[in-house]
């Protein structure tokens, strides 16, 4: 009979160990990042405990003789292995999200360190998002040569005490790629970005670095961006830590680790044809993806989970930068008399500013009244499209 791999459960950071005999194991899982910093939030609503969070992942690790998970190292190592091959299997607790508690998987397999994600969702939301995540990513990877995403391996459902399910899937683990977001820097009481680097300890970036940043997550989710179907990735947030940020010698580099939704924003793509002009459709939607985007960009929670945060204008340039330097590597498209950069930026540049603000204002409609982000937007919208329409025409 194959033997099976020993596992080890741990609290993320510290590397703090769970186990039955520690109180910890009988404590109620925080359902989101703010019942965690703020146990008063918590209302009745825990489903789990610590233990029975850790039990699961174990169970859906070894399920059908760890069908799953040595399928994953295959496709990692591009090699077979068997069970017997894993010394050890240590799954730390991540985080509390607001849809699933992540999962870091870590296992040593033929002398090499190898890390994968479970992300893991307990409540009614979270299950419905997991199954359309995954597929989502799945679908993302076949079609774009892209690296920007993470791969997924597997996905399934187990049962905690016979009444409840939790849905789960594996996917790649960005290792080295940390979370950040916004912060009140005490040096000189300037808000910049922080990371959340458990190595070598919290820092700011320059704000060089910020610009970069922002760069490369407009280059990211302008390279999803399906200039035929209008296809977009649809509900990120920097407030949920959904890109991810490695810096190796001053060069950074980023990720984006979900997609929750890859959608058109036209509810009838049939309504293209009726503008008479296909080509001046495709621009018009495109126009709407990018001021869109260049909302989006500047939201946040101060540390992740306090007010609403309104970025610099590094993020509107590097929006901008990120946009461009993307649609620049788009194919043709046979309906645009040039090339899809070459159109839009003739096509934004002749935009006036008051237009530009009319189409921003409509996009805000378009956004959900309770979200606290809206207010954030109405309140800088103006000197937003100030600052766009600026370097717009500065380029």
């Amino acid at each position: 009979m194959p033997t099976r791999p020993r596992f080890l459960y741990f609290l993320s950071r510290p590397q703090i160990p769970v186990s039955k005999d520690r109180s910890i194991w009988q404590q109620p899982l925080p359902m989101t990042r703010e019942q965690f910093s703020n146990p008063s939030r918590q209302n009745g609503a825990i489903l789990i405990t610590y233990g029975e969070y850790f039990l699961a992942v174990r169970s859906f690790l070894e399920k059908n003789g760890c069908k799953i998970l040595i399928e994953a190292v295959r496709q990692h190592l591009q090699e077979d292995i068997k069970t017997e091959d894993i010394e050890q299997i240590r799954t730390f607790l991540e985080k509390h999200g607001e849809f699933y508690h992540p999962c870091r998987i870590e296992m040593k397999v033929h002398g090499q360190q190898i890390y994968f994600v479970l992300n893991v969702a307990v409540s009614k939301i979270g299950k419905n998002y997991i199954t359309d995540e995954y597929g989502t990513l799945k679908k993302l990877n076949q079609k774009y040569s892209l690296t920007y995403l993470p791969q997924v391996y597997g996905r399934g459902e187990v049962q905690i005490n016979g009444n409840l399910s939790v849905a789960m899937f594996m996917g790649e683990w960005f290792n080295a790629y940390y979370e950040f977001h916004i912060s009140r820097d005490r040096s000189d009481n300037k808000n910049k970005i922080v990371v959340w680097d458990p190595e070598r300890g919290h820092y700011f970036l320059s704000a060089d670095q910020s610009l970069d940043l922002y760069t490369r997550a407009a280059e990211i989710l302008t390279s999803y961006y399906n200039l035929e179907s209008f296809e977009q990735i649809c509900s990120w947030h920097h407030a949920a830590g959904d890109f991810v940020i490695n810096l190796e010698n001053e060069k950074i580099d980023l990720k984006l680790i979900t997609v929750r939704q890859y959608a058109s924003r036209f509810n009838n793509l049939d309504d293209r044809n009726n503008t008479g002009n296909h080509a001046e459709f495709i621009l018009q939607a495109l126009l709407v993806f990018f001021l869109s985007l260049s909302l989006k960009m500047r939201l946040d929670r101060r540390d992740g989970v306090g007010d609403i945060v309104w970025a610099d204008e590094a993020a509107v340039q590097g929006t901008l930068i990120g946009f461009l330097n993307a649609l620049a590597l788009k194919p043709q498209v046979s309906s645009l008399p040039d090339s899809p950069l070459r159109c839009f930026f003739y096509y934004l540049s002749m935009c006036s500013k008051s237009e530009l603000f009319e189409l921003s204002e409509t996009i805000l409609a378009t956004f959900n009244s309770n979200l606290p982000e809206g207010d954030a937007i109405k309140q800088h919208l103006s000197n937003h499209i100030d600052t766009l329409y600026r370097c717009i025409h500065q380029l």
